[in-house]
């Protein structure tokens, strides 16, 4: 019969047997290949070789109390004379609406006095009680108008930047935008 299918043509039945014989050895190089992969990755399988982290211990020592504090905590500057007063002798402080007013002021300051045109003016400060406020940035064109610059005050600070191709003097300022309270103008030079 092999003869006889041999001698007579049947071109899809010797297409068919070629497409298996192909498969089928493709298929053993692929798998010796993949096989030898991971022997030499050392993928699967155990590893009896020691690398240099198998001999790491990790040490943690057991906690044990200490002591506290025996002196200040701070060291201070002595004062004028060389004499200070004793925490006893000195009055307590009164409150004061300086320290309130304290409490609510934006400090502002830029990090750079001048800059080209579109450069970055850092602009950074301080805003005692105002976590997590959110600070227009100002510019005075004529009048205080609103550039399209925020920041978030976090652990009382913020940081933001501003470009801008006004050439000249600069000024800018940042308003609290919830409460109105503003900070001080710093002045820039652009150009």
């Amino acid at each position: 019969m092999i003869d006889r299918l041999r001698d007579e043509d049947h071109p899809v039945l010797t297409g068919l047997v070629a497409l298996v014989a192909v498969g089928l050895v493709v298929g053993l190089v692929l798998g010796g290949v993949a096989l030898g992969a991971t022997r030499v990755l050392g993928v699967g399988g155990e590893d009896t070789s020691a690398t240099a982290s198998d001999d790491v211990d990790f040490f943690l020592p057991k906690p044990s109390p200490t002591d506290g504090p025996s002196g200040p905590l701070i060291t201070l500057a002595p004062e004028e004379g060389g004499a200070s007063e004793s925490a006893s002798t000195r009055p307590e402080p009164e409150e004061t609406e300086e320290i309130e007013d304290a409490e609510g002021e934006i400090t502002l300051s830029a990090g750079q006095t001048t800059v080209g045109v579109m450069q970055n003016i850092d602009l950074t400060g301080v805003y005692p009680g105002g976590e997590g406020a959110v600070l227009q940035v100002q510019k005075f064109s004529g009048g205080w108008q609103d550039f399209p610059v925020t920041a978030v005050v976090s652990n009382e600070t913020f940081a933001t930047y501003v470009q801008t191709s006004s050439q000249g003097v600069n000024r800018f300022r940042v308003v609290d935008s919830e409460t109105g309270i503003a900070s001080n103008e710093i002045k820039v030079t652009v150009g």
